[in-house]
């Protein structure tokens, strides 16, 4: 029996936006890619947004009329360790930490750091997130 590959550890799913690929079939993506656009796809979910699955989804949105200070802050980078640890089975969270864009300051920088299961190179992902001042 062959070692499995990394897109069948990490899985194959439907490429976000949804779209068709050059056999007009839907797109899919596999492997790493997959696992970024879940992340990407669980933090701009907000918990309660889906109805067949109302815990699924990220409390980051909840801060969308909340000050710029480190309460903010902190709670912004709580909210994405819990839903990445809470959803994402195939990583390990190294660390997140939340600022806020010194050019604009309705926007929040989430630093996400993290590991593939069974990988010791470091991954870096950046997510925005958008206050409404």
């Amino acid at each position: 029996m062959d070692a499995p590959t990394p897109a069948d550890v990490l899985g194959t799913g439907v490429a976000f936006p949804v779209g068709v690929n050059a056999r007009g079939q839907l797109a899919m993506v596999s492997g790493e890619r997959a696992v970024t656009q879940a992340i990407l796809t669980l933090l701009m979910t907000a918990r309660g947004q889906r109805v067949m699955r109302p815990e699924y989804g990220c409390r980051i949105h909840e801060l969308v009329f909340a000050p710029g200070d480190a309460t903010t802050l902190g709670l912004a980078s709580f909210y994405v360790d819990e839903a990445l640890r809470t959803w994402e089975p195939r990583i390990d969270v190294d660390g997140v930490q939340a600022q806020l864009d010194p050019n604009d300051t309705s926007r929040v920088v989430v630093d996400i750091r993290y590991r593939l299961k069974g990988q010791p190179e470091p991954r870096s992902l950046v997510f925005p997130f958008y206050r409404s001042l």
